[in-house]
Order: structure tokens, then C-alpha cells, then sequence
């Protein structure tokens, strides 16, 4: 457990090598309703390993089973609970290396993190790599209330409800159940829910303040940003694809095929706008290690072997 802010406490899993010094060091942050155990961060964990690195799983407050350490929601801007994360690991565990790993949701909260260090950064801190990052909230929110995407935005808000419902066990005087009552979008949830707990002013803030599109053109460090034209849901939008171009740290990789996190196959095309950078190796599976068919997984341990 590592105490991020006075009173509230995150889980992390830690996987060390034998010399944990030398070794990179990853952390690795999870998407919404995820966790220390949802296959892509098993997933990296297992190849990281192979491939000498440390591995730091880390479970977002409430995930992971620890709903009951504090009166607290977690949210899409979280970076300072990451940041708390590498200061500790950094000055109880002595590593040299240290690199940021997210996806989705977990995404956008380490590019966000990389951008607010920028040039000032901790010095072992050496690489980002994200899967599918959320980076413009308001405009992925709303293309999950499109109709097509609805599957998916009433599985969330499904998880959410519940979790809600659990936090108000442990803490009834802290929350309130009624403030559920009529949401049917992630929008209305994050205005209702989110925003109002978390100390926004409402959704627009939130989305606002949270995105780390504000800031990735801060990030002064090699970044690896993993995106499928066809997400279901995740939208970069034009500005903010244009900050990322403008910052030669940034390797922006865009497959035809992907959707959400997924990346199944030994292979995936990329799409002809793509820019996949000089000499990053990414490759379609970890060099002398089987090809599993997770190629982001592959393709993210590649990028950071470089460190």
C-alpha cells in the first residue's frame, strides 16, 4: 500500500528482478472499473518480466478490492496519485529507471502526469507508453452515448452504479445513493457523481481539467501513443493531434484495427497517416519471447526495452 494523499492509500503489486536497482522500473495504471488483474496489465507484466524489466501493478483508488480505505472516488485526473507512486518507489527501492505504462482511462492519467513534469521531471523517469489513451474526455464521452456505443457506456455505468452503491456501504454518511437516480450517460454520471464529489464545478470542468491533452505537448520524454482508428469510443481530436505532432518525444502509432485495448494478432496494419517514428522497434512480438497474439502488449515492452 502507498499513501498518495493523507488517509487515502493505493494497492500496488510489485514484481521485482534480482537487481531492482538496475532494472527499469514500470508502472503500470489501469483503465475505468479495471484493475491489478485485468488482462492487459497481467499481460505486460508477464512480458515486461521476461524482458528484465520491474513491474509495478498499480490499482486506482477503490480498484483492486479497496473500496473500503477511504472516502474517495477516483477519477480521469489523478496524476498525483502516480506521481506519489514513482517518489516512493524511487526513494525506498532506489531504482534508477522509472517508466510510465496506461491504458484508456490509465492512459490519459500517465501522459497527463509526463506533461505536468515536463523538463522537470524526476531524473529517472526515461519513458511513457499508453494503449488506447481517453486524452479528450468530453469528446470520447460523448461518442459513448452514441447509439452504437451504447453496449458499452451501460456496461460502465452499470460497474459505476455499483460501485457507488459500495462505497455508500462503507461510508453512508459521505455518500449520497439518491444523487444516481435518472442518469443514462457517462456525461450526466460524471456531472452528477464524479464532478460533484471530486471537487469540480460540474462535468465541463472536470472533462476540462482532467484531459491531458492540455498538456502533452509538455512531454520531454520518449512517448509511445498506441491508437486504433477504429476505438469504438476513444476520440483524439484534431488539435490535439496536432500538439502530438508537434512534439518530436511523441511516437504516435494509429492501426486500422484495434478497437478498444484489444490489438489482437501477430501483426496490425497501420493506417497511412500514421507516424510510427525511426528506429522504435516495435515489432509484432517481444524479441526472443513468443508471439501471444497481444501485439500492443509486445509493441509496448518493445518501445521500452530502448530504456
Amino acid at each position: 500500500m502507498v499513501e498518495v494523499e493523507p488517509g487515502v492509500q493505493v494497492l500496488c503489486h510489485c514484481h521485482w528482478q534480482a537487481d531492482r536497482a538496475q532494472a527499469l522500473t514500470v508502472i503500470i495504471v489501469h483503465g475505468l472499473e479495471g484493475s491489478s488483474t485485468s488482462q492487459y496489465m497481467l499481460g505486460v507484466t508477464e512480458k515486461a518480466l521476461a524482458a528484465g524489466m520491474n513491474v509495478i501493478r498499480y490499482n486506482q483508488r477503490n480498484c483492486g478490492g479497496t473500496d473500503a480505505l477511504a472516502p474517495v472516488l477516483y477519477h480521469s485526473g489523478l496524476s498525483n496519485d502516480v506521481a506519489a507512486v514513482a517518489r516512493e518507489i524511487i526513494a525506498r527501492d532506489k531504482v534508477s529507471r522509472l517508466a510510465l505504462v496506461g491504458f484508456s482511462m490509465g492512459g490519459n492519467i500517465v501522459l497527463k502526469l509526463a506533461g505536468e513534469w515536463g523538463a522537470q521531471a524526476p531524473p529517472q523517469f526515461r519513458a511513457v507508453a499508453v494503449c488506447c489513451p481517453a486524452i479528450d474526455l468530453a469528446k470520447s464521452a460523448d461518442t459513448l452515448h452514441e447509439p452504437a456505443n451504447r453496449i458499452y457506456e451501460k456496461y460502465f455505468l452499470w460497474a459505476l452504479h455499483r460501485r457507488m452503491l459500495q462505497k455508500a456501504r462503507h461510508f453512508p454518511d459521505h455518500f449520497d445513493v439518491s444523487r444516481l437516480r435518472g442518469i443514462r450517460s457517462m456525461r450526466e454520471f460524471d456531472d452528477k457523481v464524479t464532478a460533484y464529489y471530486c471537487g469540480f464545478t460540474g462535468v465541463d470542468d472536470y472533462y476540462d481539467r482532467a484531459s491531458a491533452a492540455h498538456v502533452v505537448e509538455r512531454i520531454a520524454v520518449p512517448a509511445l501513443v498506441l491508437h486504433a482508428a477504429n476505438d469504438p469510443f476513444i476520440r483524439i481530436t484534431a488539435e490535439t493531434r496536432r500538439k502530438i505532432s508537434a512534439n518530436r518525444n511523441i511516437t504516435f502509432v494509429e492501426t486500422e484495427d484495434g478497437g478498444h485495448c484489444a490489438f489482437i494478432g501477430s501483426s496490425v496494419g497501420v493506417s497511412a497517416g500514421s507516424s510510427t517514428g525511426s528506429g522504435t522497434g516495435l515489432g509484432n512480438g517481444s524479441e526472443g519471447c513468443y508471439d501471444d497474439g497481444y501485439w500492443a502488449e509486445h509493441a509496448i515492452v518493445n518501445f521500452l526495452r530502448a530504456f
